[in-house]
């Protein structure tokens, strides 16, 4: 079922996530939910609280980016089938350089800024099975697995902006918050009494 997805400004998208446990009620309906709003909406990843969920899951899919011809072919390769679920995820520590990369967000349509992060990230997480792992991540693939995880941490991209681009996207953000935007895809929108 495709779900709406929470745009910016409600209050949802500023909590930090609650872990969830195996028997969280209907947790195989929700992934399945999540993975199908997500290729609604063509994103490439889609964390639980932009449906509306304060819980600490999301999903990835970054195939759509190994078709990027600017991408150097071993990038493309490790993008290619990129789909995992990461269930009470924990970046456990982030190095490298720091480099730029220009992100957008389904709850935030309309607007693309460059962000600036770590290469490297070290995460652990259960699987959709409840398997524990412990990866490693570079590059476009850490980029993916941040701006999501920023999502259970109640960060969005925005909020890693300079204050200058802050306040130019200002009104643009409040209009999103409106309703006042055309997404392709089903919105909830915080300052209107009824999502379309």
């Amino acid at each position: 079922m495709i779900l709406p997805i929470t745009a910016y400004g409600d209050p949802v998208l500023r909590k930090v996530g609650t872990d969830i446990t195996k028997d969280y009620p209907k947790l195989e309906t929700l992934v399945e939910n999540m993975w199908e709003t997500m290729y609604n909406a063509s994103g490439v990843g889609l964390a639980a609280p932009q449906i509306g969920l304060p819980i600490r899951l999301f999903v990835i899919d970054t195939t759509p980016f190994s078709e990027d011809e600017d991408l150097a072919p071993e990038d493309q390769k490790a993008l290619n089938g990129f789909k995992k679920v990461f269930v009470n995820a924990k970046i456990e520590e982030e190095t490298g350089e720091e480099w730029t990369f220009n992100e957008g967000c389904l709850s935030i349509p309309d607007i693309r800024e460059d962000v600036n992060r770590k290469e490297t990230i070290k995460i652990t997480y259960l699987d959709e099975n409840f398997n524990e792992k412990s990866e490693t991540y570079g590059g476009l693939l850490a980029r993916v697995i941040q701006h999501e995880y920023d999502h259970i941490e109640g960060i969005l991209f925005t909020d890693k902006l300079s204050s200058l681009k802050k306040r130019l996207i200002k009104g643009k953000l409040s209009n999103i918050s409106k309703g006042k935007i055309n997404a392709d895809y089903r919105m909830r929108f915080p300052d209107m009494k009824k999502g379309r």
